[in-house]
């Protein structure tokens, strides 16, 4: 009689085992699937396709140029778009300043491109009227429309080292604004107003573009005006 009640706590002792670990497995599935989705949203941005958030506003972008009838321009306005913000946060085209705003003061995506692609626009407008290259109306983007003025003084084509030169001009004129936040390691210093490689940067992510942005969204490369 006593081996069949050590017989019987045996077994019960066991499926309450079991019962244990198939609670346990379940319990690690419910909590796995949200983490394995953060997971894949997080490696398709860094390990996947970097331009995934930039691209989700090809259409939006697209349309709004379409009002000044430079559609063509599309996928020059995502890689624009990747190099201000990777296509994150309330003012993605980091327009805010354009509008003659604070940084970051636009909040809505979708009149922080319409304000964009305004400043875009204006800038393409003006550098053909100027004569300069299309390098130039990007770099104009970041540093004001003020260096296609510089630029076509200096025979009308940007590089980085005129860039560096408009820049120390306007570093010389508020030197307390405009020092890197005092970080000399910083790549800009001293050429702290705007950023000199800007317009090399946006090449880049054109080309990266190049094969991915549907064929209707724009075919304007980096040098074309």
């Amino acid at each position: 009689m006593k081996k069949r009640k050590r017989k019987k706590k045996s077994n019960k002792t066991l499926f309450m085992l079991l019962i244990c670990l198939f609670a346990f497995i379940a319990l690690l599935q419910v909590v796995e699937i949200p983490i394995q989705q953060d997971s894949s949203s997080i490696s398709k941005r860094e390990f996947g396709d970097p331009f995934a958030d930039a691209k989700k506003y090809t259409s939006l972008i697209n349309s709004e140029l379409a009002k000044y009838h430079l559609e063509e321009y599309t996928m020059v306005l995502v890689a624009l778009m990747q190099q201000e913000s990777r296509g994150l946060g309330g003012d993605p085209m980091q327009a805010s300043e354009s509008a003659g705003l604070a940084p970051n003061s636009i909040k809505d995506p979708k009149l922080s491109i319409q304000q964009g692609v305004k400043h875009f626009h204006k800038a393409v407008a003006y550098g053909k009227r100027k004569n300069v290259d299309f390098p130039t109306v990007i770099q104009a983007y970041n540093m004001g429309i003020g260096y296609i003025d510089y630029t076509a003084q200096h025979g009308g084509k940007h590089t980085e080292e005129l860039a560096k030169k408009y820049s120390m001009l306007q570093v010389n004129k508020k030197p307390n604004t405009y020092n890197c936040g005092g970080n000399k390691s910083n790549f800009r210093y001293p050429y702290c107003y705007g950023d000199f490689t800007y317009s090399t940067k946006v090449a880049k992510n054109i080309e990266s573009l190049s094969d991915s942005v549907p064929a209707n969204a724009g075919t304007s490369t980096y040098e074309s005006f």
